[in-house]
């Protein structure tokens, strides 16, 4: 088992320390919009700068590890700095601290959804309008920073295609495999930068432990669920593989969400207005997960879609941790991920078109709208919040053209 040193003032107790972390993680909770590169940005300058908890060095390898795995890569590096704080309870309290605030959020908006007949809303619609311009801005950036080559390009455009005429769960399962296998061929010789060392208090053999249960529950999940016939255990298995099969950021969730539980557990119109109001609120965009589960059961729906989308995170952050230093030494390693996340632009490019485009772009004003947002987003730098309370605006205002 390793150590970190992570400051000159360690917590003079474990409890000490579980609340140290939780008091910052909650702060970090409730003020850090924008999404999971300014989340990196919040964590740096609190976690690293202020409180001196990692060196830069450490932190930008946790980042590099983060980015590697699937799931939702900001939250994932608040979890490593709370197990290098404080133990596995740390890595807890990081993320219920930084979750928590978004999740109670969402859970009270999906209420107010259920509670009045607001569906056919003009603000409702605006949100979807919301969720055109916030997705179309993380195709750009993201195919802007993975697919700057031909190849690359090349695939994230068949990956599209092959989304949007085979609509099934399995297909971006097969597609992340086989742009894996096409990157690792392609990008094998690709060099490979030295970076420092990461120290982590995790044993080998409890990180194997995590890596055994992650792929357990994704092999045994819906085997169990098919034969059980449980609701809840269905939709535990719904969340927890659209979690386990996240690469590139917490947008690219929603093709995933959208094609695990629409028709069959909510309505489209729901599903966007959800999506556009988590652009809304702090912390990661993975508790969206929280507004559908509390749509479809409640708060009980809310907690079983929370824990399932988010334990993949744990078990993988936690199960790399002690290999991340020789693993990414590996060219081939690196090549597939170089595959996977230029796939992942494609899978989400025909997410933007279906559901988003074909459900909240419905006349030419919806369209105006959009652009307007996008071009308020990409070039005004406008905070994604605003955007939502201009798109709620806008869409109330369509209602009466």
């Amino acid at each position: 088992m390793n150590s970190c040193n992570t400051d000159q003032h360690p917590p003079k107790s474990k409890l000490t320390a579980l609340l140290e972390v939780f008091t910052v993680s909650t702060k970090l909770g409730l003020t850090s919009f924008g999404g999971p590169i300014a989340h990196l940005g919040y964590f740096h300058n609190e976690y690293i700068r202020r409180r001196k908890w990692m060196d830069e060095r450490s932190y930008a390898d946790l980042v590099a590890l983060c980015q590697f795995l699937p799931g939702p890569a900001s939250s994932q590096v608040g979890i490593g700095i709370g197990i290098i704080r404080a133990g596995i309870l740390g890595g807890v309290t990081a993320w219920l601290g930084f979750t928590l605030p978004s999740v109670v959020a969402l859970v009270l908006f999906a209420f107010l959804m259920q509670g009045f007949d607001i569906s056919n809303a003009g603000w409702i619609h605006g949100l979807k309008i919301v969720a055109v311009a916030i997705v179309a801005q993380a195709v750009l950036g993201m195919g802007q920073k993975l697919t700057p080559d031909r190849n690359r390009a090349t695939i994230a455009i068949l990956a599209a295609a092959v989304t949007l005429m085979w609509q099934t769960a399995f297909s971006q399962i097969l597609l992340i495999v086989i742009a894996g296998l096409i990157g690792m061929i392609l990008y094998r010789k690709s060099t490979i930068p030295e970076t420092a060392e990461l120290s982590v208090p995790i044993s080998r053999s409890f990180a194997a432990i995590c890596l055994i249960v992650f792929f357990g529950l994704l092999i045994l999940l819906p085997l169990f669920s098919q034969f059980a016939g449980a609701d809840w255990l269905t939709l535990f298995d719904s969340f927890y593989r659209s979690g386990s099969l996240v690469f590139g950021g917490g947008h690219v969730v929603l093709p995933l969400l959208e094609r695990e539980l629409v028709p069959e557990w909510i309505n489209k119109a729901d599903f966007l207005a959800g999506y556009g109001a988590t652009q809304a609120v702090p912390g990661p965009l993975f508790t969206f997960a929280a507004y559908l589960g509390a749509m479809i059961n409640g708060v009980t729906g809310a907690l079983i879609a929370t824990a399932a989308i988010f334990l993949p995170a744990f078990l993988l952050i936690a199960g790399a941790l002690p290999f991340w230093n020789s693993l990414r030494k590996n060219s081939r390693v690196q090549g597939a991920l170089i595959g996977i996340n230029a796939a992942v632009v494609g899978i989400l490019l025909a997410a933007l078109y279906n559901p988003l485009w074909t459900t909240a772009i419905l006349a030419p004003v919806d369209f105006a709208l959009a652009a307007i947002l996008f071009l308020m987003l990409i070039f005004w730098k406008v905070p994604p919040w605003v955007i939502v309370i201009a798109g709620a605006v806008g869409g109330t205002l369509i209602t009466y053209i």
